[in-house]
């Protein structure tokens, strides 16, 4: 089971390209699929992983309505990448949209996915948490 840690800053090119720490780049050598994901940021997952993910929303759906349409937004809003030479994927413009991914990119570990933010919206989502870090016990 592969497992994915650390934050690195990065940009995003004219073309909408976004560089993968070196590190990271291994584990998509046979691609990879980027989605949606909870909190306005993007989640890269390796085909393994992303199978897990699929066949949980394919059970999640059969719950009712509201499961039915995330299942649609999470088919709908995934892009199956490939890291080129240069360490790189291409992000389509409806999954930058989604995350504001204009400038600046974080790229963070986060277990068993790499998530992709805004920088501005990764910080209102983990001031509160970084912030109780620091406080004395």
């Amino acid at each position: 089971m592969v497992r994915f840690f650390g934050r690195y800053e990065h940009s995003v090119d004219p073309k909408g390209r976004v560089i993968l720490p070196a590190k990271f780049r291994a584990h998509f050598d046979h691609g990879g699929y980027l989605t949606q994901f909870r909190g306005g940021c993007l989640a890269l997952w390796t085909p393994e992983e992303f199978n897990v993910q699929s066949a949980e929303m394919e059970e999640a759906q059969k719950l009712g309505p509201a499961e039915r349409n995330l299942a649609r937004v999470f088919a709908s809003g995934t892009q199956e990448v490939e890291v080129d030479k240069q360490g790189r994927i291409a992000i389509v413009a409806p999954l930058r949209s989604f995350a504001t991914l204009h400038d600046a990119v974080l790229v963070n570990g986060a277990l068993n996915r790499i998530e992709l933010w805004n920088p501005e919206r990764w910080e209102e989502k983990v001031a509160a948490t970084e912030a109780a870090l620091i406080e004395d016990d």
